[in-house]
């Protein structure tokens, strides 16, 4: 039998044991709280108090790659790094009381100042400025934008009192090449210009975060950390050819400046592609160095600027009267160096020359004016118009350069007197050289006008391929007519009085000159400045590239002749670069006369 006296004992330890468990039992379901049913919000809580810490990870921004993927455009990582003098001048006093194992400053410095390019007194001002406006401060800014090896080195000196922060930067390893069309980025990594302001949602990156707790000593709690990863940018894919691209902006540099002309430029078209293999131009930008450029050269003349093409545009009005007017190579008109037009209009030839029976070959080889406007009455003002609109012309080339600028052609029915005539030889008329390169690659290679394409694709982070939406290819004019205009052309480069300058030994070719004048903003044109024009194509025989040489205003040769020597040789290298067989067939000699 249980006494009284031994009931109560037990009593009292079952009431106690059930009060532990009681406890213990609230301990669990708080603790089951806080790290299971509640815990994101708790550890979101944590991240807000003095031992929480946090980290960017940075994205990488997507390159940018020529057509053969060489990088044109790509990212690496800087270090901005600090010191902290109070560190310092606590470790010193441990030194020179031999309780420290690190160097004095005064010889740290020295190697600090050696690998950041610093003199060693600039990195001791530094500290000793910090100092000066706080004896406790901690934060003194060292050097911003160090290379990786500079980190490296300096991670090398092993001392407590320097830190580093890595970002991503952007670098250019060609410098110049394409700069014009690349565009650039700034010190704070957002794109400022051209492609990379354009593509800046196929190329920008996401940046992910880090965050921890730390305990008391610093030391990251393990598994507090939680990451939100980054995703890096794609991969813009351009149909230029950094290799093609860099000669030619040594060769129109050297031109431009040869000449004393103001900027120059060469685009290279693919025909039967329609994509540019090369836009040269000078002056032009460093996107590393984007500053030393002026601003109007930090962006790309060749696809921002207009001007009137001048004779060039007799290649376009010798088209439309083959098509539309039943006009043959060996059609003829009569006219001397200053002929009169309905309306009282004059049209004054370069050249001062008797009445000629000319063909339609031999008013493009003289470069008549006064002979293409004889031969432009064939068809109405209207059909003129409709050809022109037909090759592009005023209606840009939707290439992808941001801000393209589009040629202007009034309507037909706009035209006065002088205007309904000057089109005819390139006045009044204004196109871009984009839009003449696409209009005479549609001339010369069957009739069909290609869209022209700058951009290739934009390959995704998941290696998905985005290639741009461009225009399905448009007939513009016959088959004969373009095998006839190719003929003419061709004869052009034969019998012109620089044929010799632009001959290239074993190839075809051909082309034609543009001498357009320059207004001076209050509707009259500017005395003895002109903007020069030379456009070609190879192999004549079957066209396979167009190229087009332009000088805004040269000075020692004021004529179109300025730009054979450049034509010249970018011709030749755009068919040693594409590896171009010579030709094996010769030309048909077309008369200049009737």
């Amino acid at each position: 039998m249980t006494t009284r006296s031994t009931r109560s004992p037990r009593r009292r330890t079952v009431v106690a044991l059930g009060v532990v468990l009681a406890v213990l039992a609230g301990f669990v379901v708080r603790l089951v709280d806080i790290q299971v049913v509640n815990a994101d919000e708790h550890v979101q809580d944590s991240l807000n108090v003095a031992f929480a810490g946090k980290e960017k990870l940075y994205g990488t921004r997507g390159a940018i790659v020529d057509t053969n993927g060489e990088v044109l455009a790509g990212s690496i990582l800087q270090y901005d790094c600090q010191l902290d003098p109070l560190l310092i001048t606590q470790i010193d006093t441990a030194v020179l009381e031999k309780k420290s194992k690190y160097r004095l400053w005064a010889d740290v410095s020295n190697d600090v100042a050696e690998i950041t390019g610093q003199t060693p007194e600039e990195v001791r001002q530094i500290v000793g400025d910090a100092l000066a406006q706080d004896s406790a401060t901690q934060y003194a800014p060292l050097k911003k934008g160090l290379s990786t090896e500079q980190f490296r080195a300096l991670a090398d000196l092993k001392v407590p009192y320097l830190h580093c922060q890595e970002h991503p930067a952007r670098t250019y390893p060609d410098g110049a090449v394409a700069g014009n069309l690349i565009g650039f980025v700034g010190t704070d990594g957002q794109p400022l210009e051209s492609l990379e302001k354009a593509q800046n949602a196929c190329l920008a990156a996401s940046d992910g975060e880090l965050t921890y707790e730390r305990g008391k000593d610093g030391v990251v709690i393990p598994g507090t950390e939680k990451e939100t990863p980054a995703t890096d940018g794609g991969t813009l894919q351009l149909t230029i050819n950094r290799d093609l691209q860099w000669y030619l902006q040594q060769l129109i540099a050297e031109q431009t400046q040869n000449m004393a002309a103001q900027r120059g430029a060469i685009l290279v078209y693919e025909v039967k592609t329609g994509k540019v293999r090369a836009a040269a131009e000078y002056p032009t930008v460093d996107p590393n160095n984007f500053a030393a450029a002026a601003v109007g050269d930090r962006t790309s003349s060749i696809f921002l600027h207009e001007f009137e093409p001048g004779s060039t545009f007799k290649g376009l009005t010798a088209a439309t009267v083959i098509d539309a007017g039943g006009q043959t190579p060996e059609s003829t008109v009569t006219a001397s160096g200053l002929e009169n037009f309905p309306g009282g209009v004059r049209v004054r030839d370069s050249f001062q020359h008797p009445a000629y029976d000319y063909t339609l070959t031999g008013v493009l080889i003289d470069s008549s004016n006064a002979g293409i406007s004889k031969f432009s009455e064939k068809v109405d003002k209207q059909t003129r118009y409709d050809y022109f609109k037909r090759f592009g012309i005023g209606e840009g080339t939707d290439s992808g350069y941001p801000g393209e600028q589009d040629g202007l052609i009034y309507p037909a029915d706009e035209w006065g007197a002088q205007t309904t005539y000057n089109t005819a030889f390139g006045q009044g008329v204004t196109t871009t050289m984009p839009e003449l390169a696409r209009a005479y690659g549609a001339i010369v290679d069957g009739g069909v006008r290609m869209p022209l394409q700058i951009i290739e694709s934009c390959t995704k982070p998941d290696g998905t391929v985005v290639k741009p939406e461009v225009a399905e290819p448009e007939r513009v004019i016959s088959e004969s007519t373009s095998a006839q205009m190719r003929e003419m052309l061709e004869n052009v480069f034969l019998q012109a009085n620089y044929a010799k300058a632009v001959e290239i030994p074993g190839y075809r070719i051909g082309g034609k000159t543009g001498t357009g004048e320059k207004s001076d903003g209050n509707g009259h044109y500017k005395q003895g400045v002109y903007y020069t024009t030379m456009v070609g194509f190879a192999p004549a025989d079957d066209p396979e590239y167009v190229v087009v040489v332009t000088l805004d205003e040269p000075t020692k040769v004021t004529s179109s002749a300025a730009n054979a020597t450049a034509f010249q040789k970018a011709m030749t290298q755009v068919l040693k670069t594409y590896r171009i067989m010579p030709s094996t067939t010769s030309p048909v000699l077309l008369p200049k006369f009737g």
